[in-house]
Protein backbone atom coordinates (compact mmCIF):
# COMPACT_ATOMS: atom_id res chain seq x y z
CA UNK A 1 0.00 0.00 0.00
CA UNK A 2 1.51 3.33 -1.06
CA UNK A 3 1.55 6.36 1.20
CA UNK A 4 -0.25 9.59 0.50
CA UNK A 5 1.36 11.91 -2.01
CA UNK A 6 2.36 15.41 -0.93
CA UNK A 7 0.99 18.51 -2.58
CA UNK A 8 4.33 18.98 -4.32
CA UNK A 9 4.18 15.44 -5.72
CA UNK A 10 0.60 15.91 -6.91
CA UNK A 11 1.54 19.13 -8.69
CA UNK A 12 4.56 17.62 -10.46
CA UNK A 13 5.32 15.30 -13.34
CA UNK A 14 8.56 13.48 -14.20
CA UNK A 15 9.50 16.44 -16.39
CA UNK A 16 8.65 19.19 -13.93
CA UNK A 17 5.73 21.04 -12.32
CA UNK A 18 2.33 20.72 -13.92
CA UNK A 19 1.16 23.73 -15.89
CA UNK A 20 -1.85 25.51 -14.46
CA UNK A 21 -4.94 25.00 -16.61
CA UNK A 22 -6.16 28.10 -18.44
CA UNK A 23 -8.95 30.13 -16.91
CA UNK A 24 -12.38 29.23 -18.19
CA UNK A 25 -14.73 31.74 -19.77
CA UNK A 26 -16.29 34.28 -17.45
CA UNK A 27 -19.75 33.21 -16.40
CA UNK A 28 -22.51 35.66 -17.08
CA UNK A 29 -24.66 36.91 -14.22
CA UNK A 30 -28.32 36.12 -14.91
CA UNK A 31 -30.79 38.96 -14.50
CA UNK A 32 -33.11 38.30 -11.58
CA UNK A 33 -36.81 39.07 -11.62
CA UNK A 34 -36.99 42.75 -10.74
CA UNK A 35 -39.25 45.80 -10.66
CA UNK A 36 -37.73 49.28 -10.66
CA UNK A 37 -40.29 52.07 -10.40
CA UNK A 38 -40.98 55.49 -8.90
CA UNK A 39 -44.02 55.94 -6.68
CA UNK A 40 -46.24 58.99 -6.73
CA UNK A 41 -44.37 60.40 -3.74
CA UNK A 42 -41.12 60.44 -5.73
CA UNK A 43 -39.69 57.44 -3.87
CA UNK A 44 -37.84 55.08 -6.20
CA UNK A 45 -38.45 51.43 -5.28
CA UNK A 46 -36.31 48.57 -6.56
CA UNK A 47 -37.65 45.10 -5.67
CA UNK A 48 -35.57 42.08 -6.65
CA UNK A 49 -36.49 38.40 -6.31
CA UNK A 50 -33.59 36.38 -4.85
CA UNK A 51 -35.21 33.33 -3.17
CA UNK A 52 -31.93 31.87 -1.85
CA UNK A 53 -33.21 31.96 1.72
CA UNK A 54 -36.65 32.97 3.08
CA UNK A 55 -35.47 36.46 4.01
CA UNK A 56 -35.85 40.01 2.73
CA UNK A 57 -33.13 42.65 2.89
CA UNK A 58 -34.11 46.33 2.99
CA UNK A 59 -31.97 49.36 2.13
CA UNK A 60 -33.24 52.94 2.15
CA UNK A 61 -31.09 55.90 1.13
CA UNK A 62 -32.44 59.42 1.63
CA UNK A 63 -30.48 62.45 0.41
CA UNK A 64 -29.91 64.30 3.66
CA UNK A 65 -27.34 66.96 2.90
CA UNK A 66 -26.72 70.30 4.53
CA UNK A 67 -27.48 72.97 1.94
CA UNK A 68 -26.43 75.82 4.23
CA UNK A 69 -23.55 78.07 3.24
CA UNK A 70 -22.56 78.61 6.90
CA UNK A 71 -19.26 77.13 8.04
CA UNK A 72 -20.66 76.58 11.54
CA UNK A 73 -23.78 74.72 10.49
CA UNK A 74 -25.26 72.47 13.16
CA UNK A 75 -26.81 70.15 10.57
CA UNK A 76 -24.26 67.37 11.08
CA UNK A 77 -24.83 67.32 14.84
CA UNK A 78 -28.61 67.34 14.56
CA UNK A 79 -28.52 64.64 11.89
CA UNK A 80 -26.30 62.39 14.03
CA UNK A 81 -28.60 62.75 17.02
CA UNK A 82 -31.60 62.03 14.80
CA UNK A 83 -30.05 58.80 13.55
CA UNK A 84 -29.29 57.66 17.10
CA UNK A 85 -32.71 58.55 18.61
CA UNK A 86 -35.12 57.65 15.82
CA UNK A 87 -35.44 54.13 17.25
CA UNK A 88 -36.33 55.49 20.71
CA UNK A 89 -40.03 55.36 20.00
CA UNK A 90 -42.95 56.62 17.91
CA UNK A 91 -46.42 57.89 18.70
CA UNK A 92 -47.67 54.27 18.69
CA UNK A 93 -44.60 52.20 19.64
CA UNK A 94 -42.09 52.39 22.46
CA UNK A 95 -38.46 51.41 21.93
CA UNK A 96 -39.32 48.00 23.40
CA UNK A 97 -42.37 47.74 21.15
CA UNK A 98 -40.24 48.38 18.07
CA UNK A 99 -37.76 45.72 19.13
CA UNK A 100 -40.51 43.21 19.94
CA UNK A 101 -42.31 43.68 16.61
CA UNK A 102 -39.08 43.22 14.65
CA UNK A 103 -37.94 40.27 16.75
CA UNK A 104 -41.26 38.56 16.05
CA UNK A 105 -40.39 38.39 12.35
CA UNK A 106 -36.66 37.75 12.78
CA UNK A 107 -35.97 41.35 11.88
CA UNK A 108 -33.62 44.22 12.63
CA UNK A 109 -33.36 47.80 11.44
CA UNK A 110 -30.69 50.44 11.86
CA UNK A 111 -30.08 54.06 10.88
CA UNK A 112 -26.87 55.92 10.04
CA UNK A 113 -26.05 59.28 8.54
CA UNK A 114 -23.21 60.95 6.65
CA UNK A 115 -22.88 64.34 4.94
CA UNK A 116 -24.64 63.00 1.84
CA UNK A 117 -27.44 60.72 3.04
CA UNK A 118 -29.47 59.07 5.77
CA UNK A 119 -29.19 55.30 5.36
CA UNK A 120 -31.50 52.60 6.68
CA UNK A 121 -30.51 48.94 6.67
CA UNK A 122 -32.79 46.14 7.77
CA UNK A 123 -33.94 42.59 7.21
CA UNK A 124 -36.70 40.21 8.21
CA UNK A 125 -38.14 36.84 7.37
CA UNK A 126 -39.94 36.99 4.03
CA UNK A 127 -43.28 36.43 5.74
CA UNK A 128 -42.54 39.45 7.95
CA UNK A 129 -42.11 41.98 5.13
CA UNK A 130 -45.33 43.80 6.02
CA UNK A 131 -44.19 44.20 9.63
CA UNK A 132 -40.76 45.45 8.56
CA UNK A 133 -42.37 48.02 6.25
CA UNK A 134 -44.88 49.03 8.91
CA UNK A 135 -42.10 49.67 11.44
CA UNK A 136 -40.13 51.64 8.84
CA UNK A 137 -43.16 53.77 8.02
CA UNK A 138 -43.83 54.39 11.71
CA UNK A 139 -40.26 55.51 12.30
CA UNK A 140 -40.12 57.74 9.24
CA UNK A 141 -43.49 59.36 9.89
CA UNK A 142 -44.00 59.33 13.65
CA UNK A 143 -40.70 59.11 15.55
CA UNK A 144 -41.05 61.20 18.69
CA UNK A 145 -37.41 61.55 19.84
CA UNK A 146 -38.36 61.66 23.56
CA UNK A 147 -36.50 64.23 25.65
CA UNK A 148 -35.10 61.72 28.15
CA UNK A 149 -33.94 59.28 25.45
CA UNK A 150 -32.41 62.13 23.46
CA UNK A 151 -30.45 63.34 26.48
CA UNK A 152 -28.99 59.87 27.09
CA UNK A 153 -28.16 59.27 23.43
CA UNK A 154 -26.64 62.73 23.13
CA UNK A 155 -24.27 61.98 26.03
CA UNK A 156 -23.28 58.63 24.51
CA UNK A 157 -22.70 60.28 21.14
CA UNK A 158 -20.49 62.96 22.69
CA UNK A 159 -18.38 60.25 24.36
CA UNK A 160 -18.02 58.34 21.10
CA UNK A 161 -17.05 61.48 19.21
CA UNK A 162 -14.47 62.47 21.83
CA UNK A 163 -12.90 59.02 21.66
CA UNK A 164 -12.97 58.93 17.86
CA UNK A 165 -11.60 62.46 17.52
CA UNK A 166 -8.39 61.39 19.23
CA UNK A 167 -7.78 58.63 16.70
CA UNK A 168 -5.04 59.45 14.16
CA UNK A 169 -7.10 58.07 11.25
CA UNK A 170 -10.02 60.36 12.11
CA UNK A 171 -7.74 63.39 12.45
CA UNK A 172 -6.17 62.58 9.09
CA UNK A 173 -9.54 62.08 7.39
CA UNK A 174 -10.87 65.41 8.65
CA UNK A 175 -7.70 67.21 7.58
CA UNK A 176 -7.81 65.59 4.13
CA UNK A 177 -11.45 66.53 3.58
CA UNK A 178 -10.77 70.14 4.51
CA UNK A 179 -7.69 70.23 2.27
CA UNK A 180 -9.73 68.85 -0.64
CA UNK A 181 -13.01 70.70 -0.22
CA UNK A 182 -12.54 73.59 2.21
CA UNK A 183 -15.76 74.41 4.09
CA UNK A 184 -18.09 72.40 1.86
CA UNK A 185 -20.73 70.41 3.83
CA UNK A 186 -19.14 67.12 2.70
CA UNK A 187 -16.27 67.78 5.12
CA UNK A 188 -18.57 67.63 8.16
CA UNK A 189 -18.41 63.87 8.56
CA UNK A 190 -18.29 64.06 12.35
CA UNK A 191 -19.76 66.91 14.40
CA UNK A 192 -17.88 68.54 17.26
CA UNK A 193 -18.85 67.49 20.79
CA UNK A 194 -20.04 70.99 21.66
CA UNK A 195 -22.31 70.98 18.60
CA UNK A 196 -23.92 67.73 19.73
CA UNK A 197 -24.36 69.02 23.28
CA UNK A 198 -26.33 71.97 21.91
CA UNK A 199 -28.82 69.81 19.95
CA UNK A 200 -32.42 70.02 21.18
CA UNK A 201 -35.32 67.65 20.65
CA UNK A 202 -37.17 70.39 18.77
CA UNK A 203 -34.24 70.73 16.34
CA UNK A 204 -34.23 66.97 15.71
CA UNK A 205 -37.98 66.80 15.14
CA UNK A 206 -37.81 69.82 12.86
CA UNK A 207 -35.03 68.26 10.76
CA UNK A 208 -36.95 65.00 10.41
CA UNK A 209 -40.08 66.86 9.27
CA UNK A 210 -38.23 69.08 6.79
CA UNK A 211 -35.51 66.78 5.43
CA UNK A 212 -36.64 63.15 5.75
CA UNK A 213 -38.55 63.21 2.46
CA UNK A 214 -39.34 60.57 -0.17
CA UNK A 215 -38.62 62.53 -3.33
CA UNK A 216 -35.23 61.48 -4.68
CA UNK A 217 -34.90 58.68 -2.11
CA UNK A 218 -34.33 55.03 -3.02
CA UNK A 219 -35.77 51.95 -1.29
CA UNK A 220 -34.34 48.55 -2.26
CA UNK A 221 -35.85 45.19 -1.32
CA UNK A 222 -34.04 41.98 -2.17
CA UNK A 223 -35.15 38.51 -1.17
CA UNK A 224 -37.76 35.81 -1.35
CA UNK A 225 -40.52 38.04 -2.68
CA UNK A 226 -42.68 38.78 -5.68
CA UNK A 227 -41.33 42.13 -6.98
CA UNK A 228 -44.66 43.51 -8.21
CA UNK A 229 -46.39 42.53 -4.98
CA UNK A 230 -43.53 43.96 -2.90
CA UNK A 231 -43.82 47.35 -4.63
CA UNK A 232 -47.55 47.37 -3.93
CA UNK A 233 -46.87 46.64 -0.26
CA UNK A 234 -44.37 49.50 -0.10
CA UNK A 235 -46.85 51.86 -1.73
CA UNK A 236 -49.49 50.90 0.86
CA UNK A 237 -47.20 50.97 3.90
CA UNK A 238 -45.58 54.31 3.01
CA UNK A 239 -48.72 55.97 1.62
CA UNK A 240 -48.46 58.69 4.24
CA UNK A 241 -44.85 59.56 3.42
CA UNK A 242 -44.96 62.62 1.20
CA UNK A 243 -43.92 66.21 1.27
CA UNK A 244 -41.38 66.89 -1.41
CA UNK A 245 -37.83 66.39 -2.61
CA UNK A 246 -35.00 65.30 -0.34
CA UNK A 247 -31.97 67.60 -0.37
CA UNK A 248 -29.02 66.36 -2.46
CA UNK A 249 -25.43 67.21 -1.66
CA UNK A 250 -24.34 70.45 -3.36
CA UNK A 251 -21.79 70.07 -6.14
CA UNK A 252 -18.29 69.59 -4.82
CA UNK A 253 -15.63 72.23 -5.53
CA UNK A 254 -12.94 71.30 -8.02
CA UNK A 255 -10.18 69.21 -6.48
CA UNK A 256 -6.97 71.09 -7.29
CA UNK A 257 -3.45 69.74 -7.46
CA UNK A 258 -1.20 71.45 -4.91
CA UNK A 259 1.39 70.71 -2.26
CA UNK A 260 0.52 68.43 0.62
CA UNK A 261 -0.21 70.17 3.93
CA UNK A 262 1.71 69.17 7.05
CA UNK A 263 -0.74 69.01 9.96
CA UNK A 264 1.15 69.12 13.24
CA UNK A 265 0.36 66.42 15.80
CA UNK A 266 2.92 67.01 18.55
CA UNK A 267 4.33 63.90 20.15
CA UNK A 268 2.95 61.53 17.52
CA UNK A 269 5.05 58.42 16.96
CA UNK A 270 3.30 57.67 13.67
CA UNK A 271 2.51 59.78 10.62
CA UNK A 272 -0.54 59.53 8.39
CA UNK A 273 0.05 60.13 4.67
CA UNK A 274 -3.09 60.92 2.65
CA UNK A 275 -2.87 61.81 -1.05
CA UNK A 276 -5.78 62.48 -3.39
CA UNK A 277 -6.48 63.43 -7.02
CA UNK A 278 -9.52 63.77 -9.33
CA UNK A 279 -10.82 60.67 -11.08
CA UNK A 280 -13.90 59.61 -13.06
CA UNK A 281 -17.01 57.71 -12.01
CA UNK A 282 -18.85 54.57 -13.08
CA UNK A 283 -20.46 55.98 -16.21
CA UNK A 284 -17.20 57.18 -17.78
CA UNK A 285 -15.84 54.80 -20.46
CA UNK A 286 -12.37 55.07 -18.86
CA UNK A 287 -13.62 53.79 -15.51
CA UNK A 288 -12.90 50.05 -16.02
CA UNK A 289 -9.29 50.77 -17.05
CA UNK A 290 -8.94 53.20 -14.13
CA UNK A 291 -10.14 50.50 -11.72
CA UNK A 292 -7.53 48.03 -12.98
CA UNK A 293 -4.75 50.64 -12.83
CA UNK A 294 -5.74 51.47 -9.27
CA UNK A 295 -5.63 47.81 -8.25
CA UNK A 296 -2.16 47.48 -9.72
CA UNK A 297 -1.00 50.48 -7.69
CA UNK A 298 -2.49 49.67 -4.30
CA UNK A 299 -6.02 48.35 -4.57
CA UNK A 300 -5.24 44.91 -3.16
CA UNK A 301 -2.44 43.02 -1.46
CA UNK A 302 -0.62 42.03 -4.67
CA UNK A 303 0.08 45.63 -5.63
CA UNK A 304 3.06 47.89 -6.14
CA UNK A 305 2.53 50.03 -3.04
CA UNK A 306 2.33 46.97 -0.79
CA UNK A 307 5.36 45.38 -2.44
CA UNK A 308 7.42 48.56 -1.99
CA UNK A 309 6.33 50.12 1.30
CA UNK A 310 5.53 46.94 3.22
CA UNK A 311 7.43 44.02 1.74
CA UNK A 312 10.60 45.74 0.51
CA UNK A 313 11.10 48.77 2.78
CA UNK A 314 9.19 47.62 5.87
CA UNK A 315 7.85 51.13 6.40
CA UNK A 316 4.26 50.11 7.11
CA UNK A 317 1.89 47.26 7.69
CA UNK A 318 -0.69 48.64 5.28
CA UNK A 319 -0.58 50.85 2.19
CA UNK A 320 -3.44 51.23 -0.24
CA UNK A 321 -5.05 53.20 -3.02
CA UNK A 322 -8.77 53.43 -3.67
CA UNK A 323 -11.52 55.14 -5.62
CA UNK A 324 -14.02 57.18 -3.63
CA UNK A 325 -17.25 57.58 -5.57
CA UNK A 326 -19.80 60.34 -5.12
CA UNK A 327 -22.78 61.50 -7.20
CA UNK A 328 -20.58 64.07 -8.95
CA UNK A 329 -17.70 61.80 -9.94
CA UNK A 330 -14.81 60.21 -8.09
CA UNK A 331 -11.44 60.84 -6.47
CA UNK A 332 -8.33 58.71 -6.10
CA UNK A 333 -6.92 58.25 -2.62
CA UNK A 334 -3.56 56.87 -1.54
CA UNK A 335 -2.90 56.29 2.14
CA UNK A 336 -0.50 54.73 4.57
CA UNK A 337 0.59 55.13 8.20
CA UNK A 338 4.30 55.00 9.01
CA UNK A 339 6.70 55.60 11.89
CA UNK A 340 7.68 59.25 12.31
CA UNK A 341 11.32 58.63 11.43
CA UNK A 342 10.46 57.30 7.95
CA UNK A 343 7.78 59.85 7.05
CA UNK A 344 9.77 61.59 4.32
CA UNK A 345 11.21 58.35 2.85
CA UNK A 346 7.72 56.78 2.78
CA UNK A 347 6.28 59.82 1.00
CA UNK A 348 9.17 59.66 -1.47
CA UNK A 349 8.39 56.01 -2.23
CA UNK A 350 4.65 56.67 -2.56
CA UNK A 351 5.35 59.40 -5.08
CA UNK A 352 7.81 57.13 -6.83
CA UNK A 353 5.17 54.42 -7.24
CA UNK A 354 2.65 56.94 -8.58
CA UNK A 355 5.19 58.19 -11.10
CA UNK A 356 6.30 54.67 -12.00
CA UNK A 357 2.72 53.61 -12.67
CA UNK A 358 2.28 56.62 -14.96
CA UNK A 359 5.44 56.04 -16.99
CA UNK A 360 6.06 52.29 -16.51
CA UNK A 361 2.50 50.99 -16.85
CA UNK A 362 1.21 47.68 -15.52
CA UNK A 363 2.33 44.60 -17.39
CA UNK A 364 0.01 42.08 -18.99
CA UNK A 365 0.40 39.85 -15.93
CA UNK A 366 -0.39 42.70 -13.53
CA UNK A 367 -3.48 43.64 -15.51
CA UNK A 368 -4.72 40.07 -15.71
CA UNK A 369 -4.18 39.50 -12.00
CA UNK A 370 -6.07 42.69 -11.16
CA UNK A 371 -8.85 41.77 -13.59
CA UNK A 372 -9.36 38.32 -12.04
CA UNK A 373 -9.44 39.81 -8.54
CA UNK A 374 -11.87 42.59 -9.44
CA UNK A 375 -14.27 40.40 -11.39
CA UNK A 376 -14.23 37.81 -8.62
CA UNK A 377 -14.88 40.43 -5.94
CA UNK A 378 -17.73 41.89 -7.95
CA UNK A 379 -19.37 38.50 -8.38
CA UNK A 380 -18.93 37.68 -4.69
CA UNK A 381 -20.66 40.93 -3.76
CA UNK A 382 -23.77 39.70 -5.56
CA UNK A 383 -23.95 36.19 -4.14
CA UNK A 384 -25.90 37.06 -0.99
CA UNK A 385 -29.16 38.92 -0.55
CA UNK A 386 -27.48 41.44 1.74
CA UNK A 387 -24.58 42.06 -0.62
CA UNK A 388 -26.84 42.40 -3.63
CA UNK A 389 -29.16 44.79 -1.78
CA UNK A 390 -26.27 47.03 -0.71
CA UNK A 391 -24.78 47.02 -4.21
CA UNK A 392 -28.09 47.87 -5.90
CA UNK A 393 -28.78 50.63 -3.37
CA UNK A 394 -25.37 52.21 -3.99
CA UNK A 395 -25.90 52.11 -7.74
CA UNK A 396 -29.42 53.48 -7.50
CA UNK A 397 -28.21 56.43 -5.43
CA UNK A 398 -26.01 57.32 -8.40
CA UNK A 399 -28.86 56.98 -10.89
CA UNK A 400 -27.81 53.54 -12.14
CA UNK A 401 -29.77 50.31 -12.37
CA UNK A 402 -28.76 46.85 -11.23
CA UNK A 403 -27.94 46.04 -14.86
CA UNK A 404 -24.73 48.03 -14.45
CA UNK A 405 -23.24 45.58 -11.98
CA UNK A 406 -24.24 42.56 -14.06
CA UNK A 407 -22.70 44.08 -17.20
CA UNK A 408 -19.52 45.35 -15.56
CA UNK A 409 -17.57 42.05 -15.63
CA UNK A 410 -17.83 42.09 -19.42
CA UNK A 411 -16.53 45.66 -19.50
CA UNK A 412 -13.57 44.65 -17.35
CA UNK A 413 -12.86 41.64 -19.58
CA UNK A 414 -12.73 43.93 -22.61
CA UNK A 415 -10.12 46.31 -21.18
CA UNK A 416 -6.69 46.04 -22.85
CA UNK A 417 -3.30 46.56 -21.27
CA UNK A 418 -2.84 49.63 -23.47
CA UNK A 419 -6.06 51.14 -22.09
CA UNK A 420 -4.85 50.53 -18.53
CA UNK A 421 -1.56 52.20 -19.44
CA UNK A 422 -3.44 55.22 -20.79
CA UNK A 423 -5.51 55.47 -17.60
CA UNK A 424 -2.36 55.17 -15.48
CA UNK A 425 -0.67 57.98 -17.38
CA UNK A 426 -3.74 60.21 -17.24
CA UNK A 427 -4.77 59.81 -13.61
CA UNK A 428 -1.74 58.78 -11.53
CA UNK A 429 0.92 61.38 -12.27
CA UNK A 430 2.21 62.67 -8.90
CA UNK A 431 1.69 66.27 -10.01
CA UNK A 432 -2.11 65.72 -10.04
CA UNK A 433 -2.28 65.05 -6.29
CA UNK A 434 -2.80 67.03 -3.13
CA UNK A 435 -3.36 65.86 0.43
CA UNK A 436 -2.05 65.98 3.97
CA UNK A 437 0.66 64.59 6.21
CA UNK A 438 -0.47 64.37 9.82
CA UNK A 439 2.69 64.11 11.89
CA UNK A 440 4.89 65.56 14.60
CA UNK A 441 6.19 68.61 12.74
CA UNK A 442 9.32 68.92 14.90
CA UNK A 443 10.44 65.40 13.99
CA UNK A 444 9.28 65.19 10.38
CA UNK A 445 9.50 68.81 9.19
CA UNK A 446 13.19 68.85 8.19
CA UNK A 447 12.92 65.72 6.05
CA UNK A 448 9.68 66.85 4.41
CA UNK A 449 11.14 70.29 3.75
CA UNK A 450 14.13 68.70 2.04
CA UNK A 451 11.88 66.44 0.00
CA UNK A 452 9.72 69.32 -1.15
CA UNK A 453 6.11 69.46 -2.27
CA UNK A 454 4.87 69.83 1.30
CA UNK A 455 3.45 73.02 2.75
CA UNK A 456 4.91 73.39 6.26
CA UNK A 457 3.12 76.04 8.37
Amino acid sequence: MTGRRSAEEIGSTPTGPRDLPPLGPQRSVPAPEEVDTVLGSGLRVVAVRRPDVPMVELRLRVPFADTSERDDSAHAAVAEVLATTILSGTSSRSRVGIDDDLAGVGGEIGFSVDPERLSVSGHALAEGLDTLLDVLADLVLAATHPEDELARERERLVERIELASAQPSVIARRALQERRYGAHPVTREMPRPEEVTAVTADAVRSLQASALLPGGSVLVLVGDLDPTDAVARVDKALAGWSGGQAAPLPALPELRARDLLLVDRPGAVQSQLRLSAPAVGRTDPRYPALQLANLALGGYFSSRLVENLREDKGYTYHASSSLELDPHGAVLSVETDVASEVTAPALLEARYELGRLAVVPPTDDEVESARRYLVGSLLISMTTQAGYASTVAALAAHGLSSAWVREHPARLEAVTTDEVAAAAAEFFAPTRFTGVVVADAARTGPGLRALGGVEIP
